[in-house]
């Protein structure tokens, strides 16, 4: 996919439910986002409250409902480039299909909050070629640079060209404030490259037929899944403040909640699996 096609859409997804709908919709790939989880999970902001096992739960989770490629967000690696390898060995064994390592310090920010910082160039380069180093499959390796709001566009353009020739196979730029900036990370990058499409962040947003054309191969929607959820179970939990009832119109319904987690292939495993009077299976 990321040798052939531009403009595909990556949305995120905080939980397994959220994976299957993205699944069910028929995007082509699914984006395990660390943000949506903590919110989801921790209710909590996306200052680096999640830890390995948390995150590798979770890839089991989705990957035991989707097979979709699964791209997994894992902040700045969990510790340095030793620790990078054991979540790299982690992740793969879970299910991850490509792991997104940032070059923040932790504790890391959301990449649209103010107040980040950087590790150092040879700290990150440890980094992406221990990760590089460490698969043992065919794990594509996402280098995240945050320079753009530290040092500025320039620096984030020599960073992620950095990590490119460390071994990264696609790059992301976070959080280009303008078209300009937008327009010259994939002419100037020599790897496929990732956009965010942060709705309420600080980079303009395109949709994905203009993504393409400026040369982008993946546009993440990291949380707007998430975002979408919150509007409605907001909306739902109203409704049923203010009237003292809901019914089924109100929510997606009954049905509808049971066919998207495929209950009707868990009946019928029952059926097949039960025993009979005499003790045999059916």
């Amino acid at each position: 996919m990321l040798r052939e096609e531009k403009g595909v859409f990556l949305p995120g997804a905080p939980n397994a439910l959220a994976a299957r709908i993205i699944a069910d919709l028929g995007f082509k790939a699914v984006y395990l986002t660390g943000a949506g989880l903590t919110n989801t999970y921790l209710g909590l902001p996306d200052l680096g409250f999640m830890d390995l096992t948390q995150v590798a739960d979770h890839v089991m989770a989705i990957r035991c409902v989707i097979d979709l490629p699964l791209i997994v967000d894992i902040d700045t690696g969990f510790g340095n480039a030793i620790n990078v390898t054991h979540t790299v060995r982690v992740l793969e064994q879970a299910g991850a299909s490509a792991v997104q390592i940032e070059d923040q310090h932790a504790p890391k920010r959301c990449g649209h909050f103010d107040g980040k910082e950087l590790i150092p160039l040879e700290e990150m380069l440890g980094k992406v070629r221990a990760a590089v180093d460490t698969r043992r499959q065919d794990l594509v390796i996402i280098a995240r640079t945050d320079a753009c709001a530290v040092e500025g566009f320039e620096a984030a353009i020599e960073r992620a060209g950095r990590y490119i020739e460390a071994g990264a196979d696609v790059t992301f730029v976070e959080a280009p404030e303008s078209l300009d900036d937008l327009k010259a990370v994939p002419r100037r990058l020599k790897a496929p490259q990732l956009v965010n499409m942060v709705l309420g962040g600080k980079t303009p947003i395109i949709d994905a037929k203009t993504a393409a054309a400026m040369g982008f191969s993946l546009v993440l929607y990291a949380n707007a899944a998430l975002q979408g959820a919150v509007h409605g179970m907001q909306s739902t939990l109203s409704t049923l403040k203010q009237k003292g009832a809901l019914d089924e119109r109100d929510v997606a319904s009954f049905a509808e909640r049971q066919r998207l987690v495929d209950k009707q292939a868990f009946d019928l495993m029952d059926r097949r699996y039960a025993a009979n009077e005499n003790g045999h299976s059916r």
